[in-house]
């Protein structure tokens, strides 16, 4: 029985307690994963203006992160195939909980905060029985791996998640192993199936959509949600390196998929690579980057090519503004739409992949 005294310090303590939220963390706009000079790795936070507010340092190379909704907090997990992700408290830089994917499954590089930040989902290659999964993570337990469900698919690589809670994921399609050519070797490609993949809020299959045959080798990966949920997807080719494909897909519920593409130049110059994908801050367009083609390209929310803006390295990309925040391999993070307008560069830093936007506090 909770005697009076407990009671009265467990109140006492709960008031003293402190409730960080991201402005604990100087309320971030964004977080970005880079490697310096040194070689270190760490989780940045950047301000609207793209400044950086905080460095939280990482074991190893980070590739996105998920941001909780109201605490100060972040996943950063491995580059794909790593099993491992940790989790970060943004405020004091510390990292508090290590998550290790269970035996058989490695992860994708991403995640999101469900249920107002309790369950943590996590893309995962069940390698072991050549599948696609959802990890599912409780946040009130410590991180405890409480649950997996399918994606229908292989190689889930990001998901999001719509207003009324439906979850989008990106299959892939390609089946990797971590003991198999350090953990990248694509080996299915010849029978590759990519999908976009709706599944409900107790994560039952509402839609799949599978592209046509001739573009069974464009690897569905990275997503973005409209202000309205227009979904748009970005692929990766991995067929003939001749063929110039589209990068582009844009999406609605109930609807047919459309592909968007680029005049036969500069789609050729994209090099069958589409490494982030983000819809404009107005959310009246939505752009490519292709580090390996050194651009990103813009289109209209019905596809419709709007023009290139040239950039060596580039691939970060999210909402800023009526534009974008791109950031590249050397440092350097750009305000993107017609043109291109450097907010920072720090030299010998080296962005990765993906720029993560906190929509209630990003400008």
């Amino acid at each position: 029985m909770t005697s009076r005294r407990t009671f009265l310090k467990a109140a006492l303590a709960a008031t003293v307690v402190p409730r960080l939220s991201w402005a604990d963390a100087g309320s971030p706009a964004y977080l970005g994963a880079a490697k310096d000079a040194s070689g270190d790795y760490a989780l940045y936070g950047l301000d609207a203006q793209a400044q950086i507010l905080f460095r939280a340092p990482l074991p190893a190379r980070g590739h996105a992160a998920a941001a909780h909704p109201l605490k100060p907090e972040a996943v950063a997990f491995a580059r794909r195939p790593g099993t491992f992700a940790v989790v970060v408290n943004c405020a004091t830089g510390r990292i508090t909980h290590r998550l290790d994917a269970p035996e058989g499954r490695h992860f994708m590089g991403h995640g999101l905060f469900v249920q107002n930040g309790d369950l943590l989902l996590t893309p995962e290659n069940h390698y072991a029985e050549k599948r696609g999964i959802l990890g599912i993570w409780d946040r009130r337990k410590n991180y405890a791996r409480v649950g997996e469900v399918p994606t229908h698919g292989i190689g889930p690589h990001d998901v999001k998640q719509l207003s009324d809670g439906t979850l989008v994921v990106a299959n892939g399609g390609i089946f990797t192993h971590p003991d198999i050519g350090e953990g990248r070797q694509k080996l299915n490609i010849d029978v590759m199936e990519p999908s976009l993949v709706y599944l409900s809020p107790d994560y039952a299959l509402v839609e799949k959509h599978v592209l046509a045959p001739g573009l069974h080798q464009n690897s569905i990966r990275h997503l973005s949600l409209a202000p309205d949920e227009q979904v748009a997807f970005a692929m990766q080719w991995e067929g003939d390196e001749s063929e110039t494909v589209p990068l582009l897909g844009l999406h609605r519920r109930g609807e047919a998929v459309v592909l968007a593409e680029a005049d036969l130049g500069e789609q050729y110059a994209m090099k069958g690579y589409a490494g982030s994908v983000s819809h404009s801050g107005d959310g009246t367009e939505v752009a490519i980057s292709s580090p390996r083609g050194g651009r990103i390209h813009r289109f209209d929310a019905g596809g419709n090519f709007l023009g290139a803006v040239v950039r060596g390295d580039v691939c970060g990309l999210a909402p800023m503004g009526d534009g974008y925040l791109g950031s590249d391999g050397f440092g350097a993070l750009l305000a993107m739409k017609e043109e291109m307008r450097p907010l920072n560069a720090v030299p010998g830093l080296a962005w990765d992949n993906h720029l993560v936007a906190l929509p209630e506090l990003a400008a």
